[in-house]
């Protein structure tokens, strides 16, 4: 099976407290790392978690809040430090182009590491990243500046070959590719083996939704229904319901109701204010709603395999 792994290294908010960083996540896809937010102190949390810094391609940033972003300059300096010498594309508002320029410029003008922004934007729903493996989409939120969360979504993978049918219709291996991609098999003969007699079906693709911060807003649904796994903001609890409102945050128990009304497989609650000293009434909250959840802490590895 191929690796699809979600490592947390901060699920805090704006208020630094002794519990949690602030948010950032690492995606493991087929040994390539993807960094979800880039809040302060990424660096030791990557060391204390044996995440491998050169294999950091691309950093997707969803908001220009502190908490989600003022690691980035500290992390690009110990990329240089480390050996990493290829490039850094970093996703995000088009403001953090012109805010982190002048600041990588004067810190890291001498790193190995070349930066380059990619401006992503926070109304539409649109793909903001492909490669051979994956697709990244963009989920407008609903927050106090501009702000997006990321879907992150296998390609569609391989079909099983049969290996006694190879065998058996002795198989040149050149035409393999093209069998487990869904084509026939034509014999010397002329005739055509159906695909179907060669192969077994492809295990299905991994999806990922990260939705940080924002406001409780049913446009998310559709965009993220059927996810085998969401990361959804639960800033407060019941008992904060008018500060949710006030600053754009969602509950625990709002956090549910997304996961419920989109048919994820697992919700993962984070994104704790440091009001919450025990976060399991905000755990309570949200099973009494969807009972498949958890909550994020520093240190959790999610495994995502497709069935």
């Amino acid at each position: 099976m191929c690796k699809f792994e979600i490592n947390i290294l901060g699920c805090g908010s704006a208020l630094p407290t002794l519990q949690h960083y602030p948010s950032s996540q690492v995606l493991n896809i087929r040994d390539n790392l993807f960094m979800i937010d880039c809040g302060e102190g990424v660096q030791m949390q990557l060391r204390r978690f044996r995440l491998k810094f050169n294999r950091i391609g691309h950093i997707f940033i969803s908001h220009l809040h502190g908490d989600h972003c003022f690691g980035l300059v500290g992390l690009v300096s110990t990329l240089g430090l480390v050996g990493h010498s290829g490039e850094l594309t970093v996703h995000a508002h088009s403001d953090a182009e012109k805010i982190f320029s002048p600041m990588l410029d004067y810190f890291c003008r001498d790193s190995p590491v070349k930066v380059r922004f990619e401006p992503v934007g926070n109304r539409q729903n649109e793909v903001i990243y492909e490669d051979k493996s994956i697709i990244v989409r963009s989920l407008p939120l609903k927050h106090r500046v501009p702000c997006t969360g990321f879907l992150f979504e296998e390609k569609p993978k391989d079909r099983h070959l049969i290996g006694d049918m190879v065998r058996f219709y002795e198989i040149p291996v050149r035409e393999l590719p093209l069998i487990k991609a869904g084509a026939d098999f034509i014999t010397k003969e002329g005739i055509v083996i159906p695909n179907s007699r060669l192969t077994t079906a492809p295990d299905s693709s991994v999806r990922y939704a990260y939705c940080s911060d924002t406001a409780y807003q049913e446009k998310l649904i559709p965009l993220i229904e059927g996810a085998d796994l969401l990361y959804h903001e639960a800033t407060f609890g019941d008992d904060a319901r008018i500060r949710a409102k006030e600053t754009m945050h969602s509950t625990a128990r709002q956090a549910a109701m997304i996961a419920q009304k989109s048919g994820v497989g697992q919700l993962v609650i984070g994104h704790f204010s440091a009001r919450y000293t025990d976060e399991d009434i905000l755990l309570q909250e949200a099973r009494e709603v969807f009972p498949n959840t958890i909550l994020a802490k520093e240190g959790l590895n999610i495994r995502l395999d497709g069935k």
